[in-house]
């Protein structure tokens, strides 16, 4: 018995150009399972730019939270509930203050209450919320350990979600949850790459054995 073979139709995406990304990168080129370039996940140079001035707000954000509790600038921490502003006074870190204790003790509300008040002013809270702003700021606002940082904002803001539960404004969102989800938006989009140093990052021998690290 004869078979018989049809002709084999190839599709327009079979035998397509390759698209370059903006450093020579194939698009859709991957190590591993590693995006290798941003314009492999977003093709369009508008929404990278978009991406690129929310991960730097983010980042500045995280930098003035960082700034504001180490020197007690008036914006939130020096600032008495009479509206009396102590700048760089004893509230500041720098000059003893905790800048856990406040939120911890007297702002947590919920079924974490007792968890969080029992380590409101704690040393070590102190040290790992303060190097989490520290941190997370620098990484977002250079556009450099864009996983890393995203990872860590995407828990502290989660973390800082369950403080006082349910929020004041919404039975289960706020902007903590806002903040997650934003993050994780950063991470996947490798927004380091526009208006940063993320490619440059990218180029380094640690990160490039270790992708994560992206």
């Amino acid at each position: 018995m004869t078979t018989t073979h049809g002709p084999t139709t190839h599709g327009p995406t079979t035998h397509g150009p390759t698209t370059q990304g903006p450093t020579g990168t194939a698009a859709g080129s991957r190590t591993g399972y590693h995006v290798a370039d941003q314009a492999a996940v977003v093709t369009s140079s508008p929404a990278r730019r978009a991406l690129a001035a929310l991960r730097v707000t983010f980042g500045l954000t995280f930098l003035w939270a960082f700034l504001d509790k180490l020197l007690a600038l008036g914006f939130s921490t020096g600032a008495g509930p009479d509206g009396a502003v102590d700048r760089f006074g004893p509230a500041a870190w720098v000059n003893g203050g905790s800048p856990t204790e406040g939120f911890l003790t007297f702002g947590a509300a919920g079924p974490f209450k007792g968890f969080y008040n029992s380590i409101g002013g704690a040393a070590w809270a102190d040290w790992l919320f303060m190097l989490g702003l520290l941190g997370i700021g620098v990484a977002l606002t250079l556009g450099i350990g864009i996983r890393v940082a995203a990872a860590a904002g995407t828990v502290l803001y989660v973390l800082m979600w369950t403080v006082a539960l349910p929020p004041d404004t919404n039975p289960v969102l706020d902007v903590h949850i806002l903040g997650a989800i934003s993050m994780v938006v950063l991470g996947l989009t490798l927004a380091g790459d526009t208006w940063g140093l993320g490619r440059v990052w990218a180029r380094l021998p640690l990160v490039r054995q270790h992708p994560v690290l992206r």
